[in-house]
């Protein structure tokens, strides 16, 4: 298993929203509410909740904030809610680049993603135009002075199809399916904190472009990352 860091491709397409905690804290909450409004408000019995609150811990979320998210949608109207939505386009150069919403009108979140993609040079296509160039995964990073061997072993019988290590850095990939049974297993090695812990997209193969083109489609990532609607940009740049 290789010690490539997909992780740090990740990493980049969230930094900007690290720079704004409060518009990560905004979109995960929205997050939470879909989740436990989707099902039972108890992390013991909703796997998609649970699986939310792990990513908005792994985030530093404030446990009030995550209270406070599950509590609404357990009294939210029925006329309040969210869709997911999903826009495939290209930026500059070719990069492939996916966009997941959760909004509560389409023609709003539409108009913000088509017009950050124009000002950027990039265009917008068809579903499944870029969709196919990226696997769906479960992915945990954390920091841990553990025994590279035991954390392999663990990570191997419980699921991991990929495994990597640099310096005390950890990064674990597995199928969506597997995602809750590995993280357990990781959980009772004495692991607690997660630099990465979610399922997202990874791009199958990374796209070269040169500084130029990569600082367009960087300005473009953190366009979309300011839409309110916006809750993950993935990509291909290398």
């Amino acid at each position: 298993m290789s010690g490539h860091s997909k992780w740090s491709k990740i990493k980049r397409a969230k930094g900007a929203a690290d720079e704004a905690r409060s518009k990560v804290f905004q979109k995960l909450a929205k997050e939470i509410f879909v989740a436990a409004k989707s099902g039972d408000p108890s992390l013991e019995m909703n796997a998609s909740l649970r699986m939310v609150v792990d990513k908005a811990k792994s985030a530093n979320m404030p446990k009030d904030r995550i209270e406070a998210a599950i509590k609404k949608a357990s009294g939210a109207s029925n006329g309040e809610d969210y869709e997911a939505i999903r826009y495939e386009g290209y930026g500059s150069g070719g990069v492939a680049v996916m966009v997941d919403c959760l909004t509560d009108n389409k023609n709003r979140t539409a108009s913000f993603v088509r017009a950050a993609f124009t000002k950027r040079g990039g265009n917008l296509g068809t579903d499944g135009s870029v969709s196919y160039m990226f696997n769906h995964r479960g992915i945990l990073v954390f920091e841990s002075d553990l025994e590279e061997d035991k954390v392999m072993e663990v990570a191997l019988n419980n699921g991991a199809i990929d495994f990597g290590k640099e310096d005390n850095e950890f990064e674990v990939i597995c199928e969506p399916s597997d995602f809750a049974i590995l993280k357990k297993a990781i959980d009772e090695l004495g692991v607690e904190e997660y630099d990465m812990c979610e399922v997202t997209y990874i791009a199958t193969n990374d796209m070269e472009v040169d500084e130029a083109t990569k600082e367009k489609n960087e300005n473009l990532i953190d366009d979309l990352e300011d839409i309110d609607d916006v809750q993950t940009v993935y990509h291909n740049m290398k």
